[in-house]
């Protein structure tokens, strides 16, 4: 019997996926070119952030698959491996199938600490062996009901070119028996859960709290459950109404106010900009009113791909939750806080809005898969590291068999810098801009649109030649397509790394040097003949009077004549 290893990619750096992640998920009819979309921001200040890559690969009977928890890389057991596996690149695999998550927790009492699969091994396991998305789900279920369920509650976004899902799934706690061997097994392995189709013409996104109330039943095309879902919450006294009541949000992930403000928070965020009616949930974000959110809505004009991405860099901007306002925004108008999100002062619990940008993220993305086309073509991974705010997606094809070195896990790490690791340069120029956000956001933001614009024009040029290509040899398709991303992504990268040193330059020690088009003026002696002290906003300067408005007002020469 061969064993092999499922390895948790950061599994070198135990590092830790954090909790606060954020999706958004659209439908074929609601995409102005008819692709299905899910975002996904990976947010932890210990994620390293890379692109993964399981290449496909055959294996013999009876070979056992090693599995790994995702976040510790603590050894939990192994599983059976199947005969054949697919190729993935980051979180989508060759047949276009995306899977992305949040961690909504839920009720602690139901993790199983004797379980084998944790949620990250079960995505990238169920990528290397799902086609679509139901079948994601099937393979999902029947695993956890197989090995058991060891993480925490979470939501799962499950995107094929066709069909976008919504699962969530939490487990069923440790109940232990002896078999008929004398040895100890759980009674309650496996989870409960239930999936949720989203129509085709509508958006949904979730961020850390359960958001799939109650549960249309009848529905057996678009809702998918767990038989005991009802049945195991009233065992354990979760539940007591009718079933028709019944609410798996509010049963195994009841909210409190952190699962109102930091999470549906995010999720209203998005859905306002797509529908401006959702935006009178405002009393329900500021914790006033009980209405929740529908888990769906239809956006009034349809979405973009480009639009979805600039999505993931939102701070609330324009609302009542503005990050960019206020004493914490600083003297830049920052909308970034120091963590943790909760303090105290004079023993009264306070907080920082949590926004679906922050500075955390270990890489994010925007999974587009286009029914249209060749799998191997379809699926794009638009991928990037580091803060929404300042990065830039580039196109990971799906189909392609090799990653860029900026991008590689092996490339850096959290405790050892890179000039070569994307992760590493975003980070520089993001440490950079902090501090000095007004200033620099316009010359990033430009970049990011060049971009954008760039890749717009590129990936239409390269799908029209692959699918040439592919029509006569479907390797040389895939051999173009890894040349193509691979290119990008190393082109950007170093594209980043000249505008730090662009930002470095014209913004040292907080004057800034005088330009034009780009190219600083100097004398013969490449000294700037001036500079500009721009001193603080008027707004600041007024907070730092108020505080004191006699520490530092400037006293008049009548003052000074008539000093004692």
């Amino acid at each position: 019997m061969k064993k092999y290893v499922l390895i948790p990619l950061f599994l070198l750096f135990f590092l830790s996926v954090a909790k606060p992640c954020t999706n958004f998920l659209v439908g074929k009819n609601a995409t102005t070119d008819g692709s299905t979309l899910v975002s996904y921001s990976a947010d932890s200040y210990m994620l390293y952030g890379a692109l993964y890559h399981y290449p496909a690969a055959d294996y013999e009977p009876n070979t056992m698959l090693s599995v790994y928890e995702w976040d510790t890389g603590k050894y939990m057991g192994e599983i059976a491996q199947v005969a054949h596996t697919y190729n993935v690149v980051g979180n989508m695999n060759e047949y276009q199938l995306c899977i992305a998550e949040t961690t909504f927790g839920g009720r602690s009492e139901l993790v199983d600490t004797t379980a084998v699969l944790d949620y990250g091994s079960l995505i990238y396991i169920t990528l290397q062996r799902a086609k679509n998305a139901r079948e994601a789900i099937d393979v999902m279920t029947s695993l956890v009901q197989e090995y058991g369920y060891a993480s925490e509650g979470e939501s799962f976004s499950i995107a094929d070119p066709n069909e976008v899902w919504i699962l969530e799934m939490i487990g069923k706690g440790v109940d232990l028996k002896k078999d008929k061997k004398g040895r100890w097994i759980n009674k309650n392995k496996g989870a409960v859960w239930v999936a949720v189709r989203i129509p085709d013409d509508c958006v949904s996104a979730h961020a850390n709290q359960a958001r799939i109330t109650t549960i249309d039943f009848s529905d057996k095309e678009n809702v998918l459950y767990a038989p005991d879902v009802i049945t195991f919450a009233r065992k354990r006294g979760y539940f007591t109404d009718k079933d028709a009541e019944f609410s798996f949000s509010d049963v195994y992930n009841p909210l409190d106010f952190g699962g109102i403000r930091f999470c549906e928070a995010r999720v209203w965020a998005f859905f306002r900009k797509i529908d401006p009616a959702t935006d009178s949930y405002i009393s329900y974000i500021n914790g006033e009113t009980k209405q929740r959110m529908p888990l769906w809505v239809k956006p009034q004009e349809k979405l973009s791909c480009e639009f979805v991405q600039a999505y993931m860099r939102d701070h609330y901007e324009g609302t009542p939750l503005d990050m960019t306002k206020g004493l914490g925004a600083g003297c830049s108008g920052s909308p970034f806080r120091r963590s943790p999100l909760t303090w105290e002062v004079d023993s009264v619990e306070y907080f920082h809005e949590r926004p679906i940008a922050t500075q955390q993220t270990g890489f994010s993305f925007v999974g587009q898969m286009r029914s249209w086309l060749p799998n191997p073509i379809g699926g794009i991974l638009w991928f990037g590291v580091d803060d929404a705010t300042f990065n830039v997606y580039v196109p990971m094809y799906c189909g392609i068999t090799a990653i860029p070195q900026c991008f590689d896990i092996n490339n850096g790490s959290l405790l050892d810098f890179s000039w070569t690791s994307a992760f590493w340069i975003y980070n520089w120029v993001a440490n950079m801009a902090y501090p000095h956000y007004s200033d620099m956001l316009p010359e990033i933001r430009e970049e990011q649109r060049n971009w954008t614009v760039r890749f717009e024009s590129l990936v239409r040029k390269t799908d029209e030649e692959a699918v040439k290509l592919f029509a006569d040899d479907k390797s040389a398709a895939v051999k173009y397509l890894t040349a193509f991303s691979n290119t990008q992504a190393e082109e950007s990268t170093l594209s980043r790394k000249k505008l730090g040193e662009y930002l470095m330059v014209k913004y040292l020690d907080g004057v800034i040097k005088l330009e034009k088009d780009k190219r600083f003026i100097k004398n013969e002696r490449h000294i700037p003949p001036s500079v500009v002290r721009p001193g603080y906003k008027e707004s600041y300067n007024r907070q730092i009077v108020n505080e004191n408005p006699e520490r530092f007002r400037y006293k008049s020469q009548e003052e000074i004549s008539n000093r004692k």
